[in-house]
Formats: C-alpha cells, structure tokens, sequence
C-alpha cells in the first residue's frame, strides 16, 4: 500500500479526549543558567518561583497570574529559531514597552496580526524565543 492510500490511524479504545478534562498545562523551557533566568523571569517579568528540585536546584516552576513556566537546567542547550512558549497579556503595549526599557532582546517588534492579536516575539537569555500576544 503506498502512502496516499493508507487510511488515517484510528485512536485506540477507550475515553474520548473530548470527555476528558484538562487541567494545567505549562511550557518547559531548557536554560544554561539558572540564576540568570531567574533574573530574567522573575526579575523582569515579575514571575513568582513556586517549586524548585535537586540538589543543586535544576529545575524550578514559575507562576504569574494564569501562567505558569517550567525552567529545566541544561548547561548544553541551545537555542532554537522557534518559539518555545506563547503567552497571553492583556497590556502587550505596556509589556513591550517594559522589556525595550530593560533592554530585553526583541525578535519581532510589536505588531497587529492579521488575525486578530496584537503580538511580538522577546528572546529570554538563553535567546529562548517567547511569542506575545494579546487578542484585539
């Protein structure tokens, strides 16, 4: 059977996904440094650390408001070209104006989308890449 004639998979017995409620859900984010990103995370963007784990510390949680972010310690990551999280705000002018201020790597300046969210893209600094958005 070729590829263009194979029929979709079909999900395996059992609950629906749609009769499954979902809770949580958090972006992991790989770091090479800890303190800097707590720096960053914490000291510019206001988040909170909530969890941390290891001896060292190789791994904490994050919180501000409804968001939640999991930093993970890798000394030998590296940064991709894609977005590694996205965040809703419900100020991203005021947002973007505080990281230029702070001297925060901007990737792609602050724009109105063609669909329907006002949104730039900030570089954390391990240069992860954080899409912002905020619904028009």
């Amino acid at each position: 059977m070729t590829t263009s004639q194979q029929t979709p998979a079909q999900p395996p017995a059992g609950t629906p996904p749609h009769a499954v409620r979902f809770g949580r859900i958090a972006a992991a984010v790989q770091v090479t440094d800890l303190d800097r990103s707590l720096a960053f995370y914490v000291g510019v963007l206001g988040f909170e650390k909530v969890f941390e784990n290891g001896d060292p510390v190789g791994f904490v949680i994050l919180e501000k408001d409804a968001a939640e972010l999991h930093l993970d310690l890798d000394p030998t990551h590296r940064a991709s070209v894609r977005n590694v999280a996205h965040l809703m705000v419900e100020d991203a002018n005021g947002l973007y104006e505080h990281l230029v201020a702070h001297g925060v790597r901007i990737v792609k300046g602050i724009r109105d989308a063609d669909y329907g969210m006002r949104t730039f893209v900030l570089a954390d600094p391990d240069g992860n890449r954080v899409d912002v958005g905020q619904d028009l």
